[in-house]
């Protein structure tokens, strides 16, 4: 009879602290602060929750931010003439100040890399045809929830192959995929499953 109670009571005890616990991670993300829940979310970028595995979430953060720092490159410019590809709207943590990540820009794709600019051939120089280069795409979701408009299958296909998901014929130059195609993929889905729980962004072309 004893242990029938200390059953029953353990079943009662458990939704409350679950409960308990999902109550404070909202509050945390509701004011902005680091999610004890979600380590390595940068301050200011919220997360929606709802329908993700949170096991996937906490891995892919920490894949995304703290490995991986797929802002760095995916970031997008500012309209500023130069544009900027700075991460942070204020502080610098070279100088010993605090940065805040700028969430409207964070994983919002534009940059471009490798761009050249055409010039005709002199007598000493050949002819230099004009390469476009490569632009960051825009890692948050789509209207339809898939982060780069790529589906799970489509995202581990290019961290596997490095092809570009817009063009198959091309393999992606500025990306450190040699890299990242050692990754598990379990790991690969929990990036994916990161990118998909940040809210929509429009890239903001330079």
């Amino acid at each position: 009879m004893l242990n029938k109670l200390i059953n029953f009571s353990c079943q009662l005890i458990i939704p409350v602290i679950a409960i308990g616990s999902l109550s404070f991670s909202a509050t945390v993300m509701a004011n902005n602060g680091w999610n004890p829940v979600i380590p390595y979310n940068p301050p200011g970028v919220v997360l929606n929750l709802k329908k993700k595995n949170i096991g996937l979430v906490r891995t892919g953060s920490y894949l995304v931010n703290a490995i991986g720092n797929c802002n760095s490159c995916h970031v997008a410019p500012t309209k500023t003439t130069p544009p900027s590809s700075s991460v942070y709207s204020s502080g610098d943590p070279f100088k010993g100040e605090v940065a805040v990540i700028d969430f409207a820009r964070y994983l919002g794709g534009g940059r471009i890399f490798g761009a050249i600019a055409a010039k005709p051939a002199t007598a000493t120089t050949p002819e230099v045809i004009a390469f476009k280069g490569y632009t960051a795409d825009n890692l948050r979701p789509d209207i339809s929830g898939k982060p780069a408009g790529l589906t799970k299958d489509e995202f581990i296909n290019v961290m596997r192959t490095g092809k570009d998901p817009h063009d198959a014929t091309r393999i992606i130059q500025v990306m450190p995929w040699p890299v990242y195609q050692n990754l598990s993929t379990t790991d690969l889905k929990a990036m994916y499953e990161y990118f998909r729980a940040l809210p929509t962004a429009s890239p903001l072309t330079p």
